[in-house]
């Protein structure tokens, strides 16, 4: 019983809807704005770099407690619980029970889940992460490179097989969530970031989803 109220507590700190409260304090309803995602990305889009940064921040917390801190609090000692408690988190994050379903794509809190796990293979995929932003202007295409690369860098770096695993989970999951930003890519019409916000909602409406 303790661990799965851990793990409900886990998602229902993955479904705080970071960007939503951050737009509603800015007097909107980010769902019904550029891209109409609940993430990081989209938050920068709309509102700017000071309410991105923040959003970010927050949804990479929400995976790194769940994970690192609940395997020492639910008195069941068996470590791949963290493993359990990070997907329930990003889960939380992707459907948030807060906003009907709805959510981010779990690449800020997935990376606070690797953070808690892996640290050293998280570090090395946020610098391809930024490399690949850096080089392209895509963050969604940052986000499935620094995704594959995660179990690649687990497996690497020693991690234990359970570790590698999950990160092979959630490299494909990365992939999952961000069919559309595919299919935009392959089609040359996926925006880059920061790309002014004076673009017409019809192009927002195009607009990343990543994150």
């Amino acid at each position: 019983m303790t661990v799965f109220l851990f793990a409900l507590a886990a998602y229902l700190m993955g479904s705080i809807p970071t960007s939503y409260v951050v737009g509603k304090l800015h007097g909107i309803d980010l769902r019904e704005h550029g891209s109409g995602n609940l993430g990081g990305t989209n938050a920068y889009r709309v509102m700017g770099l000071r309410a991105g940064i923040p959003v970010v921040l927050v949804d990479a917390t929400k995976g790194f407690v769940p994970a690192y801190f609940f395997p020492s609090w639910d008195g069941a000692a068996a470590g791949d619980l963290a493993l359990l408690y990070g997907l329930a988190a990003i889960a939380g994050h992707v459907w948030s029970i807060f906003v009907g379903f709805r959510g981010g794509k779990g690449v800020a809190t997935g990376a606070g889940v690797l953070v808690a796990l892996a640290p050293t293979a998280a570090l090395i995929s946020f610098l391809v992460w930024i490399g690949v932003v850096a080089i392209t202007g895509y963050v969604s295409a940052a986000s499935l490179s620094a995704a594959t690369l995660v179990p690649l860098t687990a497996w690497l770096t020693d991690e234990a097989i359970s570790t590698i695993l999950f990160c092979s989970a959630i490299a494909m999951f990365v992939w999952w969530t961000h069919r559309d930003n595919i299919r935009r890519l392959m089609q040359g019409e996926e925006n880059r970031f920061g790309r002014s916000q004076g673009a017409s909602s019809s192009e927002k409406g195009e607009g990343e989803r990543a994150e």
